[in-house]
């Protein structure tokens, strides 16, 4: 049982790695929507980058999630659920969002107002596919709850982050690593494979990522938020989701407080993480 949890996280790493690369090669070549003009945005600096990487992220993931040898049809059908339900409404934000309200509170606040804002749609829609993609893994009614808002607030939480070159991804890692281990440590096939499938994906797109040439954007941070929600619902007894749900929510509730960069600005370890593999930074805006 060891040898085959083993197996399938390197068959999950691999196969991600390898179709996020390909997907992200083919959509530089042909965009999935519109030309690459359309993926085109403005970072930090004031220089352009592209979010193709965040589809290239959602399209690996998806076929690896396909390919890979030894997943249940549940398992798979609500990772393609999750990684299909925070990519596809994350385009959305990406290609058709406005900036008039931030953050969960400011869409809610529009939303209460009569004013449905790409952000709100996204927010419901990634929970309503996140609750579904629990139901198909969950037993009994408050473990798909627990489970479904873990994918969502994972998705989200995932999304805050995704503000500076590798940011997101390397949130993504340090998360997606412990639970690799467990899954490892337990003997668990389909818990390894599900950890090591997000983080293949993600590792292939990071020098692009720290590059400054793509990011990930809504479509691929929401899609890496919520496959590792997902895995952590699969991997970890109750009392250790509960625990990992309470950081997400406190983190989502501390985003609309504090800048998380200026926390990691601030903070020696976390600014070198931060930084690692990065541009230096002269002068870059805080948000």
């Amino acid at each position: 049982m060891a040898r085959r949890a083993f197996l399938g996280a390197l068959a999950g790493a691999f196969l991600g790695a390898v179709a996020a690369r390909a997907a992200y090669t083919a959509f530089t070549r042909r965009p999935p929507v519109g030309d690459a003009e359309t993926w085109n945005r403005t970072n930090h600096r004031g220089e352009p980058i592209t979010l193709l990487e965040g589809p290239a992220f959602v399209a690996g993931a998806g076929a690896a999630a396909a390919a890979v040898p030894g997943l249940p049809g549940r398992v798979r059908a609500a990772v393609l659920l999750a990684v299909a339900g925070g990519g596809g409404l994350g385009a959305y934000d990406d290609l058709y969002g406005t900036t008039s309200s931030k953050g969960f509170k400011g869409h809610l606040s529009a939303l209460a107002k009569g004013e449905v804002t790409s952000g709100a749609v996204k927010i419901m829609g990634i929970g309503v596919t996140g609750l579904a993609a629990a139901a198909l893994t969950s037993r009994g009614p408050v473990d798909t709850v627990v489970n479904g808002v873990l994918v969502a607030g994972g998705a989200n939480l995932a999304n805050l982050f995704d503000l500076r070159p590798g940011r997101a991804i390397k949130v993504g890692l340090l998360a997606g690593a412990p639970l690799l281990a467990v899954g490892l440590y337990r003997n668990a096939p389909v818990s390894a494979t599900l950890a090591a499938l997000p983080i293949g994906a993600a590792v292939a797109l990071l020098p692009e990522d720290l590059g400054e040439r793509a990011m990930l954007g809504d479509a691929g941070a929401n899609a890496l938020g919520a496959l590792l929600g997902l895995a952590a619902s699969l991997t970890l007894g109750r009392p250790g989701r509960l625990a990992v749900l309470g950081t997400v929510v406190a983190l989502t509730a501390a985003s609309e407080k504090v800048s998380f960069t200026r926390v990691i600005a601030g903070h020696p370890v976390l600014n070198r993480i931060d930084m690692l593999g990065r541009r230096p930074v002269e002068q870059a805006p805080v948000n």
